[in-house]
């Protein structure tokens, strides 16, 4: 059996997988926003960046190599992927305390879990026009933090393209694939794997905001942390210490 040393812990895994793989498979949470299970993984956003054999890398694209020595929940990554989190935080306009995806938002469960008490930096402010000419959904801009998990989405599982970036650096930015620029002008259903996937709060379906009481939403219920995706039950002892 091939393995990995994760933070000290023995972890098999199967050729071809990467160590974000191996380490879901074995329900360790390694930090993340623009990772799908479904998806290529395409290392983004940085934020599951560990150290493999002393080089820091990104944990969703580097393929597991037998006897590699991977450190992940360590005070130095963690500082580094709060850093991220706060520029993720000032670059666009998010406002926990009014936002209805509170609760339900990887990026504020992940503030949380790494401790993020204020953002550190100077506030952005981007001026991001919301789109709610869609009779289902609202697109709130604000919120985007170009993880390209909608675009992906569009692209590769529901074949419509309806979501690109466009711009460079600072100004990159999310679009809608047509002439008009409104979500209305494209063939969007709320029924599209695009419409589930953001991590924020960009893709909001209409009339429904609240309808979970604060307090009872995902990551109100369980920290981030213990809700690895698709982990199966741990039954070995070494694990489960």
């Amino acid at each position: 059996m091939k393995t990995i040393l994760l933070d000290g812990l023995p972890l098999p895994f199967a050729d071809g997988q990467t160590i974000m793989e191996a380490a879901t498979e074995a329900g360790i949470f390694i930090p993340h926003l623009c990772h799908h299970p479904e998806f290529k993984p395409q290392g983004s956003c940085k934020l599951c960046t560990v150290k493999a054999n002393g080089r820091y890398v990104s944990a969703c694209t580097l393929p597991a190599k037998d006897g590699m020595e991977v450190e992940n929940n360590s005070p130095d990554l963690n500082d580094k992927r709060r850093t991220l989190l706060q520029m993720l935080f000032v670059e666009g306009n998010h406002f926990c305390p009014s936002c209805e995806k509170s609760g339900n938002c990887m990026l504020q469960a992940l503030a949380y879990e790494l401790e993020m008490l204020t953002p550190h930096f100077e506030q952005f402010y981007p001026d991001r026009p919301v789109d709610a000419s869609h009779p289902e959904v609202l697109l709130d801009f604000n919120r985007c933090i170009l993880c390209e998990l909608c675009v992906r989405a569009s692209r590769d599982v529901d074949g419509k393209n309806v979501f690109a970036l466009s711009g460079r650096g600072i100004r990159k930015h999310l679009i809608v694939n047509a002439e008009s620029g409104r979500l209305a002008d494209t063939d969007f259903s709320l029924a599209d794997k695009a419409a589930q996937v953001c991590p924020v709060g960009v893709i909001l379906q209409k009339r429904k905001g609240f309808a979970i009481p604060i307090g009872r939403r995902r990551y109100d219920v369980e920290p981030i942390a213990m809700q690895v995706e698709c982990a199966p039950s741990r039954t070995s002892g070494e694990q489960e210490s």
